[in-house]
């Protein structure tokens, strides 16, 4: 195969930028023409790392008539008149939001800017009244509507997140500013908002109420990201290149790349979703790590968990309707519309009998890097212990070494701090569950539900092993469910020895007690 150099946009969000260095890109300006010839008011709500600036780039630089840099694109045959327009551009993701101050000195610096340049009457004074000044001059002295261009408008709000005072105060300050959008809408060609979180949007911009919110509409759901077609159509060279290096078939690779980095969905009817960011860095690197989980740990969204007690198990699969996506932020009684919103969760599948969406996690990424995150608040210990008694166990399986996994498991139960805050049997009931799924990543594992009232499987090339724990139970006990409620009767026709294990597990000493294993 001869070696083709391809330039991935890895932290290029401009598209002038990315277009004039040769960048790949994927394009989506069928779509963008399709928005800017539609309606003129729209939000879009995608999480981090998912082309949301590039996309605000992109409409910046159409708006501007820069009609050299779609030249090859499908928006170079769908515009044929390339009209200028006056831009203002905000991007709130500039900086951090600690106190008001910041705030108030990012829009300063927006307004004067644009004050250079169309100028700014005394009696100006508010941030309302100087933006309210500056789309009418914008128009009187280009005779052209202005077009507005808001990335991560959410950006002060969730920095803010934990602080409830200075975020009413940001809120506040947000809404005023962008009070004048409505008022003057005689002015605006275009306004188009971005941001992670669609559930906070409406108490900032409820004047706005010709908003067209585009987050969950079939029209537009791959507007961000890359969706499988274009993948197969427009990436197979890059295929290729990481399917050689990791000595896999293009077909390994493809089902290599779906399972890591695929599966997000947003709305009803919705291709197959691929996080842009992973793909272009596992192609860059010719590599199948966890690229998007790395760029930032939701610290907030593992305390609101524990805060909350809720069940991890939920995640797997959790039934929601329309109205769940849109809770306010004021208080967050519910964490998953905001593990939607982020990307840790999206849409596996909707009924329309029921109007009802089930949401999971998207990929092996995303599920394994949030529960590597999630463990050590469960177990009071570093990442690395956790993945180092994983990693054994397995390996211990693989030989066949059933005694081993479970005097490590007891070994590793015996070393979690006793001065835990939660000593409650659901607590170890999650640790196991978490524990399980990150053995997912290495081998089949089926976590059925809470320890105690089902059973995992997991599922090797030799073996499936049948687990069965019994808190403050015998292991007799335990092997009594499994034969009594016929779990291993799926596995049996596999022709792969069964092995049935009954655990007790000591709330006392809060680690394995006895077992009993029964071969098949």
């Amino acid at each position: 195969m001869k070696e083709i150099f391809r330039r991935y946009p890895i932290g290029i969000q401009n598209f002038e930028d990315l277009r004039n260095n040769n960048c790949v890109y994927i394009d989506k300006t069928a779509l963008i023409s399709q928005l800017t010839h539609t309606d003129k008011v729209y939000f879009l709500s995608r999480p981090r790392r998912f082309g949301k600036s590039l996309l605000i780039s992109t409409l910046e630089a159409y708006f501007s008539g820069k009609k050299e840099l779609f030249e090859g694109l499908a928006m170079e045959q769908l515009e044929k008149e390339w009209t200028v327009y006056p831009v203002l551009h905000i991007d709130f993701s500039r900086t951090k939001y600690t106190t008001i101050e910041d705030l108030q000195e990012q829009l300063n610096l927006y307004l004067s800017e644009w004050e250079r340049t169309y100028g700014k009457n005394e009696e100006e004074t508010s941030y309302a009244a100087r933006l309210t000044g500056l789309l009418q001059r914008i128009y009187q002295q280009t005779g052209k509507q202005a077009v507005v261009l808001i990335d991560e408008y959410d950006a002060p709000l969730l920095d803010s997140n934990s602080d409830s005072a200075l975020q009413g105060q940001l809120r506040t300050e947000m809404r005023k500013f962008f009070s004048p959008l409505k008022a003057q809408g005689q002015y605006l060609r275009f306004l188009f908002l971005t941001g992670i979180s669609k559930f906070s949007q409406m108490s900032i911009f409820s004047e706005l109420n010709n908003l067209q919110n585009i987050s969950m509409s079939d029209d537009y759901s791959a507007i961000c990201g890359i969706t499988e077609q274009e993948l197969l159509s427009q990436m197979q060279p890059d295929i290729e290149r990481i399917a050689q290096a990791n000595n896999e078939t293009y077909e390994e690779a493809c089902r290599h790349l779906k399972r890591q980095y695929d599966g997000y969905h947003f709305s009803k009817i919705c291709e197959d979703i691929y996080n842009p960011f992973s793909l272009f860095n596992a192609f860059s690197q010719r590599d199948y790590k966890s690229f998007w989980f790395s760029t930032g740990t939701p610290t907030f969204l593992i305390e609101m968990l524990q805060r909350m007690d809720f069940s991890l198990t939920l995640l797997e699969k959790m039934e929601v309707k329309d109205e769940d996506f849109d809770k306010a932020t004021e208080v967050i009684t519910d964490p998953i519309p905001v593990l939607y919103q982020s990307g840790y969760l999206t849409i596996k599948g909707y009924e329309p009998l029921f109007r009802t969406y089930t949401l999971g996690y998207p990929n092996e990424e995303v599920k394994i890097g949030f529960i590597e995150t999630l463990i050590p608040s469960y177990l009071n210990q570093p990442t690395r212990e956790s993945n180092f008694y994983v990693v054994s166990f397995v390996r211990d399986l693989m030989k066949g070494d059933i005694e081993q996994c479970l005097l490590r498991t007891r070994s590793f139960f015996s070393s979690i701090p006793y001065d835990l805050e939660n000593n409650q049997e659901k607590h170890y009931q999650t640790i196991f569950y978490l524990l399980f799924r990150l053995m997912g990543q290495y081998v089949d594992v089926e976590v059925k539900n809470a320890i105690g009232r089902a059973d995992v499987v997991i599922k090797m090339p030799d073996a499936i092993y049948v687990f069965e724990f019994k808190v403050d139970g015998t292991p007799e006990e335990a092997l009594a469910q499994i034969n009594s409620k016929q779990y291993a009767i799926p596995y049996e026709v596999e022709h792969r020895k069964v092995v049935k294990v009954g655990v007790n597990f000591d709330s006392t000493t809060r680690t394995l007690g006895q077992w009993k294993i029964e071969y098949s």
